[in-house]
This record gives structure tokens, sequence and C-alpha cells, in this order.
């Protein structure tokens, strides 16, 4: 190829076409090729002797005879390939994985050596961008360290789907509230009314034998105060953590720190009930400031110094407004106040956890050591919260509040 100028799109497309239908006679006959068959039809002109690698030379004038057909910044990445390989040669896996949007742990350490220029020009300094590509670029930025990957989040994201759990989580947890609201005849402050704590979805010290209630206490909020700053925090952290990572690995961090929260709580405060989403949602929280501190020179969102100070307002707010609720003479003696100990457990959470969850961009979380460490724990604790449920109240003779 490198004795021959390189044919231009149009004509390369031409001679694929004829060459497949030569090859593939019964071509009409079949399903249409997978995207990967594509590619492999354009490598394999440059590789005749069928090895798998390409020089990078060639590799080049692929890349500049199709150059019409390839995103701007999937075209950056690719000469970020060719500029990593010391031995000059392009392995076609390394090829298929970028145009198929998958990142093996070679092709991401050819990338890693390779980065000097993706970093030449950030994301936000392009000029003519539309509100979405806007905003999926603060999203980026408000959530990713490295250039690298937040280019490659862009190229990626899709929007399909969207980030449907934390959206989903928060319109029930509203939705149960207007309905107490109506029921109760009562917004402002609902925990004081005495039938509130009669709903089946408040986890009770005596009635802690019903699992789902470990789970389910997040649709109960103490008033509006409790639930306006969870879901401010919900949507404005978590729904873009959701929109980077994904709903698998933002869900899993949210129902740890809620599980943890309510076990906490009847491991260290064994005679309150247990309301609200702050376990989950300050275990989400945790682990972005977490990974913001940890990656400070890295993370370039604007104002992040501001932010984390309105976040930490925000859940210093809250995680007040729950002490002092706490220790507030009950309306229904002898039950106390619902605990604060469940935003305790979703910082604990949120800061192992959800800092490795966070810190694993497009990676296999079963691949990191940490994650296991961590995993471990977290089981250690709940085994323990477990069996300390169905033994310690017996064994230390405590006095609980009667069931609702």
């Amino acid at each position: 190829m490198g004795e021959h100028p390189s044919p231009g799109p149009a004509v390369a497309a031409c001679a694929e076409a004829e060459r497949i239908e030569e090859l593939e006679p019964e071509a009409e006959e079949r399903p249409p090729p997978a995207p990967e068959d594509h590619w492999k039809v354009l490598f394999d002109q440059f590789d005749p002797g069928n090895t798998g690698y390409i020089s990078t030379g060639k590799f080049r004038s692929l890349l500049e005879s199709h150059s019409s057909k390839l995103d701007p910044h999937k075209r950056e990445v690719l000469l970020a390939l060719a500029d990593s390989q010391a031995n000059g040669q392009i392995c076609y896996q390394d090829f298929v994985n970028l145009m198929s949007n998958k990142r093996s742990n070679s092709f991401r350490q050819a990338i890693l050596q390779g980065n000097r220029r993706l970093c030449s020009k950030a994301l936000l300094e392009e000029k003519g961008l539309n509100l979405s590509q806007r905003l999926i670029r603060h999203v980026a930025y408000e959530t990713l360290p490295r250039e690298i990957d937040r280019k490659w989040y862009y190229d990626s994201y899709t929007c399909c789907p969207p980030p449907w759990f934390m959206i989903t989580v928060t319109l029930l947890e509203v939705a149960f509230f207007l309905y107490n609201g109506v029921s109760l005849d009562q917004f402002v402050l609902q925990v004081t009314h005495p039938r509130y704590l009669k709903n089946s979805l408040v986890y009770h010290p005596q009635l802690r034998a019903q699992a789902w209630r470990y789970l389910t206490y997040i649709f109960m909020h103490a008033g509006i105060e409790h639930l306006g700053l969870n879901v401010v925090l919900q949507l404005l952290v978590g729904v873009p953590l959701e929109m980077v990572h994904g709903a698998t690995r933002i869900g899993l961090v949210y129902v740890a720190g809620v599980v943890a929260g309510s076990l906490a709580v009847s491991v260290a405060d064994m005679t309150a009930p247990v309301v609200g989403s702050s376990g989950g949602v300050y275990a989400l929280v945790s682990a972005h400031l977490a990974n913001i501190v940890m990656n400070w020179s890295g993370m370039k969102c604007q104002f992040k110094l501001l932010r984390m100070a309105v976040a930490l307002i925000c859940m210093s707010m809250e995680f007040g407004r729950a002490v002092w609720l706490r220790f507030h003479p009950s309306a229904y003696p002898p039950c106390p106040h619902p605990s604060f100990v469940a935003h305790l457990g979703g910082v604990a959470v949120g800061i192992t956890l959800g800092v490795v969850v966070l810190r694993n961009y497009e990676q296999r979380l079963q691949d990191q050591s940490l994650w296991w460490i961590f995993v471990a724990m977290y089981t250690v604790f709940v085994l323990f919260a477990v069996f300390w449920n169905i033994f310690a109240y017996t064994l230390l003779d405590l006095k609980l509040p009667p069931p609702p």
C-alpha cells in the first residue's frame, strides 16, 4: 500500500462492495454483517497474510482513506493508539475494540501510553456545540478525572438507557410522601403524626424480623425538609453519576448504603426506628466527594470547591436536622424519633465501596483487588448485623418500644 496512493473513500467503498459480492455470492440470503466484519474487511486490505497485525504506516493510510467516516474523537484515539506502538505494528483486536466501543486491558494500556495526543485539546474548548453536547461534556467533567475517560465517555454515551434508576427512586419517594401527606393530613413534619409509624414500610426495632423494612424505609420521610434535601442531592449528584457509571453500579452503591444504614441503626441505636433515603444518598455523595478529593488535580469541573462546599452544607443541614429530631421529645412516647445513624452507615459505604466503583470507570470491578477487600468487609458487617439482630436484643434484655 505504501507504493500506491490511497484510494478515496468512494473508490474504496466500491471496491469493498465488489470484493464482498465475489466472496459471498449468496449475500442477499444472509443477515447483514456485524460491524466487526466490516472493519475486518478493511483491515484485511492491509494484511494480506492474515497475521492480525499491520504496520503503523499502513494503519495511518487506512485512517486517511476513511477519515470522513470516522468521528473526530475516535480518530484521535486511533492515532494515539498508533503513536503508542513501539514495535511499529497495530493489532486488529485493539482496532476492533475501539470501533465496537470496547476497551480491553491491552488496548487501554496502549491508549494510556499514547494519551499525549488526546490531551492536546480539551472537550470543553471545542466550538459549535449544541445544548445536549455541552450537557454531556459537563457531566464528564463533573465525574471523571482523566481527559481520556471524558472523551471516551462522550464518544460512547448514547443516553440509552437514560438514568432511570435515580429518577425512578426519586419519583417513588415523592409519590409516597404525597400519599402520606394526604392520608395523614400532614406535610410539614409527618413523623410526629401518631399513625406515621404504623406504615408497613418503616423500619421499627420491634418489627425487625420483617426483612423488607431494612430497605423500604427509604420511601418514608420525616417531613418536607427531609424529603427536599434528599431529593436535591439525589438528582444533582446521583443522576450525573448514573449517566457516567450506569444504573448497575450506582444502584449497587445506593442499595448498599440503604441496607448499611438500617443495619447500623439496629446495632448502634437499637431502640429507634428509621425513615428516609439518607443512607443511599450519603453513600453516593460521599463517594463522589471522596473521588474529587483523591483526584483533585485531574478534576476540571468548574467551581469544584464551591460545589463541594454546597454539598457539604446540604449534608450537614440534613444530618443536623436528624440529630436534633432524634433527641427531641417524642410525640408518641416511649418510641423515640427516627435515628440519624443511617447517615453514618451510608458515608461508610460511600468512602469504601463507592470510591472503588467511581474510580474504575469502564473497568471490570471483579478484576480489582481493593474491590474484593471492601466487598468482604461489607459482607462481614452484614453478617454481624444479622446475627446481632437475632441474638443481641435477647441477650442484652433490651426493652424496646411497643410496635406501632
